[in-house]
């Protein structure tokens, strides 16, 4: 590829409201998500697209750390130079930033330089990483915390027939034996054998997680995901020792240092980086092969039509997340599943195409 330059940066900040309200432990009934969207032009006329996300606060703040911040910080820059710019970005951003919407800014960013790359060198993103297997077995997480025992087996045969092999479903209702209900009813549709994982999105203290872990065991989840505060490092290695069951964890850690705390700590069993939030692509790859020298399998959070890129070039990705919030109405391409793995596209990038036109009748700012 020859040299060139950012020569322009574009950031949007949108509002997808939902149809039906989500609910789970901790962040309560979320009525729709912000998208936050960076759209990057070279001077050789290629255009990278990067995006993050909320549960529907603190998009502006994103938004305004791209535009204010920086916007001035790459316009100019070498987009091949990812690892230059993501610490330059890092560093000038650290004092005021080192987390929150700061990082979330650069994720988005850091997606559109990988983006922008992968194109000028006419190859879907998941062979430019390293090109591992483009099927990736993948589950349709619920958010259906919510939902009495009939209502989540009707959402499960929706899911069945779209082609998923895998469920999650939410727990952490004020009774336990409420969850252990539930579990029960899915196991016994579900049958014995068939993957099922459940989230409970940091409800419990660390007793009160081993306690559940222990109720769960029994119906054999793949894992139990995010049973406490992502900062208690010492609890989780509790419940992984005391509990029984595998932890996924890691969706709300913003860096690799956390992740390797997390991991070095024998807190996880299935480290869940999010692409949107962690640093972007440059920091999931790192955390992906974190957890592979300490020979675990990694898991993911959200995004799901670029994860499946990250995870189709990583060699102990385990499952990945698949769950609608909505934005597959403002795709061309939504994410392909085929009887339970999802399609890692050939598309030069990482493949997705916003309808800016519907997006500019949500925008927010």
């Amino acid at each position: 590829m020859q040299p060139t330059s950012v020569s322009a940066m574009e950031t949007g900040h949108y509002l997808i409201k939902l149809d039906q309200v989500l609910t789970d432990s901790m962040h309560g009934e979320m009525h729709g998500f912000e998208i936050v969207t960076v759209r990057l032009s070279s001077a050789d006329g290629a255009e990278g697209i990067g995006y993050t996300f909320t549960c529907g606060r603190n998009g502006g703040a994103i938004a305004d750390i791209l535009r204010r911040e920086i916007t001035g910080l790459v316009t100019g820059e070498d987009p091949d130079r990812i690892e230059h710019l993501w610490n330059r970005l890092w560093w000038d951003l650290h004092y005021g930033g080192r987390g929150g919407p700061t990082v979330l800014a650069i994720s988005a960013l850091d997606m559109a330089l990988w983006d922008l790359k992968a194109k000028r060198a006419g190859l879907p993103l998941w062979r430019l990483l390293g090109g591992h297997d483009p099927k990736v077995p993948c589950y349709a997480g619920g958010i259906d915390l919510e939902l009495s025992a009939d209502e989540l087996i009707r959402q499960t045969e929706g899911n069945l027939a779209k082609g998923f092999r895998a469920i999650k479903m939410k727990v952490g209702r004020e009774k336990l034996s409420e969850d252990v209900a539930k579990i029960a009813a899915m196991r016994e549709f579900l049958g014995p054998e068939f993957p099922l994982m459940v989230d409970a999105n940091m409800k419990w203290s660390v007793d009160q997680a081993i306690r559940a872990a222990r109720a769960f065991e029994p119906y054999h989840p793949v894992w139990l995901e995010e049973p406490i505060s992502p900062d208690d490092v010492a609890g989780h290695a509790r419940v992984v020792r005391e509990g029984g069951l595998p932890i996924a964890a890691g969706e709300n850690l913003r860096t690799v240092w956390e992740f390797r705390h997390l991991i070095a700590s024998g807190g996880v069993t299935y480290p869940e980086p999010d692409v949107t939030n962690c640093g972007g692509i440059t920091s999931f790859m790192k955390i992906a092969h974190l957890a592979e020298a300490f020979n675990l399998p990694v898991t993911s959070h959200g995004a799901h039509d670029v994860t499946v890129h990250l995870m189709a070039a990583a060699p102990n990705r385990s499952y990945l997340e698949a769950h609608g919030f909505g934005l597959d109405k403002y795709l061309a391409h939504p994410l392909v599943i085929e009887d339970g793995f999802a399609i890692a596209p050939e598309r030069p990038g990482h493949g997705m195409e916003f309808d800016w036109k519907s997006l500019s009748k949500i925008s927010v700012s």
